[in-house]
Order: structure tokens, then C-alpha cells, then sequence
């Protein structure tokens, strides 16, 4: 019984370190951030109180800059959010991290973001991600 489960979880360790490279050089060839063109979700934005507060990359938040928290987007990354209802976009900087993910949503925008998309009535919105650098 020993030898079997021994067997069973060497066999599982191999496969997940093959996978794990194999994505590993996959993501170091084609040098993608995490997030590819065109990846849709929803989008929520900071509440005012957050105004002047530091962000996960050290910047302090403001309420009128364009910038954004994401999951696992490098700070710095530049995006293009479109709102898919009424197709604004505005390009944003990463600049923060979220608790947001446990909602669904993909990305949290700063005050001024959201208005220029025109999703502040709604306070969500389904957007469309694009990485531009």
C-alpha cells in the first residue's frame, strides 16, 4: 500500500512540475503580463475615503488620477478599459493591489476612471481589459 501511494504522488509531483515549467516558459517566451488583450470582467471603483491613503505600490491614492488596482498586473502597467455598455475607454495605470477578487471583479479604477467611463450611477460596469505596455 506504501509503494502504491509513494508511486501515486511521485507521479503527481512530476506532472505538476512539467506543467509548471512548461507554463513557465510558455509565459518567458511570448513575455505577456497575466492578463492578455481583451480580457472582460467587471469593474468597481475606490470609494471617496480612500482619497490621500497609500497604495500597495507606495503612491498615496487620488481620486482624480487615472490609475487602477489588479491582482497580478506588474504596478506600472498601462491599460485600456472599455466600458461594454456604452463603449468608453480610458487608459489607466496599475499602481495598486484589491481585496475586489473575492466580488468577481477584475480591476478596481480611481474615481476620476470610473466618471470618464461613465460608470459611477452604476458602480460596477463589465469591462474589457487591454495591456498596452
Amino acid at each position: 500500500m506504501n509503494k502504491v501511494l509513494v508511486s501515486v504522488l511521485g507521479a503527481l509531483l512530476i506532472i505538476t512540475c512539467t506543467a509548471s515549467q512548461a507554463a513557465t516558459k510558455h509565459s518567458v517566451a511570448t513575455n505577456k503580463p497575466a492578463a492578455s488583450a481583451g480580457f472582460v470582467g467587471v469593474a468597481s471603483f475606490y470609494a471617496k475615503k480612500f482619497h490621500g491613503r497609500f497604495t500597495a505600490s507606495g503612491q498615496r491614492y487620488d481620486n482624480n488620477g487615472f490609475t487602477a488596482a489588479h491582482g497580478r498586473l506588474p504596478f506600472g502597467t498601462k491599460l485600456k478599459v472599455t466600458n461594454l455598455r456604452n463603449k468608453r475607454s480610458v487608459i489607466v495605470t496599475v499602481n495598486d493591489r484589491g481585496a475586489f477578487h473575492s466580488y468577481g471583479r477584475i480591476i478596481d479604477l480611481s474615481r476620476a476612471a470610473a466618471k470618464e467611463i461613465g460608470m459611477i450611477n452604476r458602480g460596477t460596469a463589465k469591462v474589457k481589459l487591454e495591456v498596452l505596455k
